[in-house]
């Protein structure tokens, strides 16, 4: 009996059954540091409010002053943190331009990306796409092909001008300069159903912002239709458009807007990832997508719970 008793006491490992065989399921080990956690929110804290004094950084990475000082301070001593001593204001260091610069030559944003693009790719069965801005261009960076027999729309390293198609997204987010430098240009066309006119293309930017997300439909290629959404980062700006591409034929109402919340859902989690976070969980923006797609109605998405900045200029 007491040799029972101890075996109810133990926490036996689950075991399951293949081909008569029985299999022990081990719990996975966490690696995971402590102190190295709590550098890295204190971190993300900076990086977010600062430059902030020692208790408001403490206060957001949820540690005590005593132990947000002393990180700081080993940080500092690398060159990862500054203070300014005479106002008592922490700062980012100089080295993270060093590290930034090496994340991207390595492919930082692409490796991280390509689980979300390929989770949503198998989820919807379509070709998934990750493009970013490089000045007044967009080029694609990372893409998910869902099966080998579809079509594919783009390649990595491909660039095109970005007010067309899914590359607006990043436009629409993008700086007013930016914006006006693009729009004071001659702008091609690539299929009949590209727009070129710059009032009209401004103040859908200023649709894209207030919807959060944008449909488009043979505006860079004849034939294919995208549902795409934005990606963001610790700061809350916009790094990258996540979209689904199809020939039209497979995307005729009522599916772009079925594919909406899938994509807005891997968009966001790909912005947790990158530490940006919208007020909502990514449950309750499914769900408010949904409602607003069957609704048929663009009031209920991500950009609602995000800041956005206001209309260009020529509309004020």
């Amino acid at each position: 009996m007491a040799q029972a008793s101890r075996s109810k006491g133990k926490a036996r490992p689950r075991s399951r059954s293949t081909n008569g065989a029985h299999e022990t399921a081990t719990p996975a080990r966490d690696y995971s540091i402590a102190a190295v956690g709590r550098a890295l929110d204190l971190l993300e804290a900076l990086s977010r409010i600062g430059p902030a004094p020692l208790a408001a950084l403490a206060e957001s990475a949820r540690c005590t002053r005593t132990a947000g000082f002393r990180l700081l301070r080993t940080l500092e001593a690398r060159g990862f943190a500054i203070q300014d001593e005479a106002r008592g204001m922490w700062r980012l260091g100089a080295r993270w331009g060093v590290l930034g610069r090496a994340a991207v030559e390595q492919g930082a944003l692409a490796a991280t990306a390509m689980p979300f693009l390929a989770a949503l790719g198998k989820a919807c069965g379509e070709n998934v796409y990750l493009r970013v801005r490089d000045a007044l261009e967009s080029e694609t960076i990372a893409i998910y092909q869902a099966d080998p027999g579809l079509r594919l729309y783009s390649e990595v390293g491909k660039r095109q001008p970005i007010h067309a198609g899914a590359s607006r997204l990043l436009l629409a987010h993008a700086p007013e300069a930016v914006q006006t430098q693009v729009l004071a240009q001659r702008l091609p066309r690539f299929t009949p159903a590209t727009r070129t006119d710059a009032g009209w293309i401004a103040a859908d930017l200023q649709r894209i912002r207030t919807r959060g997300y944008l449909m488009t439909t043979d505006e860079v290629v004849a034939g294919a239709a995208s549902v795409s959404a934005p990606v963001r980062d610790a700061s809350g700006q916009v790094v990258a458009v996540m979209s689904v591409s199809a020939p039209t034929m497979r995307m005729r109402p009522p599916r772009p807007r079925a594919l909406l919340p899938m994509v807005l859902d891997a968009a966001l989690k790909l912005s947790r990832m990158l530490g940006g976070a919208g007020p909502e969980s990514p449950g309750k923006t499914n769900d408010a997508a949904r409602k607003g797609a069957a609704a048929g109605s663009e009031s209920n998405t991500l950009a609602q719970t995000l800041a956005s900045p206001g209309p260009h200029s020529i509309f004020r």
